[in-house]
């Protein structure tokens, strides 16, 4: 037999931090830190949270009695980096200088790399991210905007995209360069990726772009009226970052970025609620209408995921609306854990060479 190999993975998201620790693929634990509003409100960016959500992981990791000695390997989700190929990286301090300089788009899954090299270097042992959301796919026509000066980009949920619509082609039978998928992720962002053969051709920035709004993200808006906003004097370009980003979407409308609070408000009567919500999910059908444009109607399934993707009503309104066009298939939560620790074991066993970033 091989040799076992130990790897915490890392997945910070905007209302929580995944971790998990795998012997190989056999999962030694799973959890689920979740962070309110008031936690999180203090940290005027995301890189002040680092040593708060690298904290609360050490702490969950001594609490389940498991020593960061034992780790063979860090692997976070990635960050917003440059355009690259779909891979493995070793972190290095170039990735590290583009995550914390001042003009790199703000995200959670930008905290990944930095803590998993904090906790690697303390031990002398490797750390990398896998497939992350600047994975860039796109067709060069669905880079055109409308405004030279705003090219499209690639931004979206690359980790748990390519998982499922691998998983969900195993299902059927085929490889995953043979189909035709839409695959939309549902959590704090919002991505609708239309995978073509292998590579995703087209999707929303679903980091601060386009596309569906989201719990806590605005997605597309009326330009004018966007622009008439900016330069009204009552807000603060920091304020209006935020107002987009962290503070739009079901926050803006509801006050609260969790979907179950929703579902609970809609069970009591409120009907503002109910609407919005119902808003989220025509969004997103649209934009999965959208990439099926972009396919010329050759879809072969639709794949809805993501911690949204738990909820049956959201999801019964997006069925609803796309199930003319391709079979619907939910995958609830993420396949990213074990996708992180995959993408890790192969470097460790030699099946493939860690890509630098440059």
């Amino acid at each position: 037999m091989g040799k076992t190999f130990r790897v915490l993975t890392i997945n910070p998201g905007s209302t929580s931090t995944k971790i998990a620790v795998f012997d190989n693929e056999t999962k030694v634990t799973e959890q689920t830190l979740r962070h309110s509003n008031e936690e999180l409100a203090p940290f005027k960016n995301i890189t002040e949270q680092f040593d708060f959500r690298k904290n609360i992981i050490l702490d969950c990791l001594k609490e389940n009695n498991i020593a960061t000695e034992s780790f063979d390997a860090v692997v976070g989700r990635g960050g917003n980096l440059k355009p690259l190929a779909s891979g493995t990286y070793v972190v290095n301090q170039a990735m590290l200088d583009t995550l914390t300089d001042k003009n790199t788009a703000q995200h959670a899954a930008n905290l990944a790399a930095m803590i998993a090299y904090n906790i690697s270097q303390q031990h002398n042992i490797p750390a990398f991210i896998v497939d992350p959301p600047s994975v860039d796919e796109m067709d060069d026509v669905a880079r055109i905007s409308g405004l030279p000066e705003l090219p499209r980009k690639s931004r979206f949920h690359a980790l748990n995209q390519k998982a499922i619509a691998k998983r969900a082609a195993k299902e059927m039978g085929k490889p995953y360069k043979e189909l035709n998928m839409i695959v939309a992720h549902l959590g704090g962002g919002v991505s609708v990726g239309v995978h073509r053969k292998g590579l995703v051709i087209d999707t929303n920035n679903a980091l601060n772009g386009d596309g569906p709004m989201t719990p806590e993200r605005c997605g597309t808006l009326p330009t004018g009226d966007l622009i008439e906003l900016c330069y009204s004097g009552k807000y603060t370009y920091d304020e209006m970052k935020k107002k987009t980003v962290g503070h739009g979407g079901l926050v803006g409308y509801l006050n609260t970025n969790d979907g179950r609070e929703v579902g609970k408000m809609i069970e009591a009567g409120d009907e503002n609620a109910k609407l919005v919500y119902q808003a989220l999910a025509y969004q997103v059908a649209k934009e999965i209408g959208a990439g099926a444009a972009a396919l010329k109607g050759d879809v072969d399934a639709i794949c809805i995921t993501g911690g949204l993707a738990y909820d049956s009503m959201l999801v019964g309104w997006i069925k609803e609306c796309v199930e003319f066009i391709a079979e619907v298939r939910v995958y609830p939560g993420e396949d990213e854990l074990i996708a992180l620790a995959q993408g890790a074991l192969r470097i460790l066993n030699n099946e493939e060479e860690a890509a630098e970033y440059k």
